[in-house]
């Protein structure tokens, strides 16, 4: 059946005629056209569907999901299926997720003194607005470079801030950092909020934006990016499974892309795992449903 799969597949996908591949491969012609005009059972036609929506969720996630994260989603519609299973099928059908590239580093020491460092590369948080991380990173345009600052939650992942500028200054974490804050609420006296030392984050108008906000400041050491590695994590994760696979004509073109980006697929859809599969906002919510007291619990505590 592999073979027959094969010789069929080459005259599809490639227009070899089936007499050619059937000579080559010492098979009868008669016995794969036998094969061919079978009627399929009902493990072909499962195959056939479980292909389909690998296909799908594959494409739903920008060509970008691996075998883990689709097999959770199949998992999650009702399919009785191991990763294994769905990797060898993504074999079959050549598709593959996207490899990580090396980053640049746009850190610039700045001369200020600097914060000390209250996270030690531990980058859990047991509730949301207790510990953030930001970095920024920068996008290729056909303008020219496209900075963005990201502030992040390390309870869920979640991106609650994000500034795009052709200006990589200490502006942008600051309108970052205020994008975050009003995602919250405005109630963030005392969150941690931890970068590298760069001067963007060392500067007078950053430390002056987070004592507003009531934001404690934490810096890494110069030069180790595992110090801020929650949010290499995300820089690395914007640009293969995104950034890298579009061509952005425009600054304003790419800032819009990438905004619907993160709001509609990265915070809300996409997996992530450091919430057990789940995406940040998803996580978020069943967090907090599952923290929050029973109605019976409150009905006890008020008699």
């Amino acid at each position: 059946m592999i073979v027959a799969e094969f010789i069929a597949s080459q005259r599809t996908g490639f227009g070899v005629p089936h007499a050619i591949a059937c000579r080559a491969l010492e098979v009868s012609q008669s016995w794969f056209c036998k094969w061919i005009n079978r009627t399929p059972t009902g493990r072909d036609r499962r195959r056939e569907k479980l292909d389909e929506q690998i296909r799908r969720l594959f494409t739903a996630s920008g060509d970008t999901y691996g075998s883990p994260r689709i097999a959770r989603d199949l998992r999650e519609a009702g399919w009785r299926i191991s990763e294994n299973t769905v990797a060898a099928r993504m074999v079959e059908l050549g598709l593959a997720g996207r490899a990580p590239q090396r980053r640049r580093s746009l850190t610039r020491q700045g001369t200020r003194p600097v914060a000390r460092d209250l996270v030690r590369r531990v980058f859990t948080a047991v509730a949301p607005n207790v510990l953030w991380c930001g970095d920024v990173t920068q996008i290729d345009t056909d303008e020219g470079l496209l900075y963005i600052a990201t502030t992040e939650d390390l309870f869920s992942r979640r991106m609650l801030g994000y500034a795009m500028s052709e200006h990589h200054d200490s502006a942008l974490v600051v309108a970052s950092l205020r994008m975050a804050a009003t995602t919250r609420g405005g109630q963030v006296d005392g969150v941690i909020f931890h970068s590298d030392r760069g001067s963007e984050y060392t500067a007078a108008a950053t430390g002056a934006a987070c004592q507003a906000l009531g934001v404690v400041q934490s810096m890494g050491r110069v030069g180790s990016a595992l110090d801020n590695a929650a949010a290499e994590s995300f820089n690395s994760t914007l640009k293969v499974e995104f950034a890298h696979g579009h061509r952005f004509a425009t600054r304003a073109g790419a800032r819009i892309k990438i905004a619907t980006w993160i709001a509609d697929f990265y915070n809300t859809t996409r997996r992530h795992s450091a919430n057990d599969g789940l995406a940040p906002i998803p996580f978020e919510h069943q967090i907090a449903h599952a923290r929050a007291p029973s109605a019976t619990q409150v009905r006890t505590e008020v008699a």
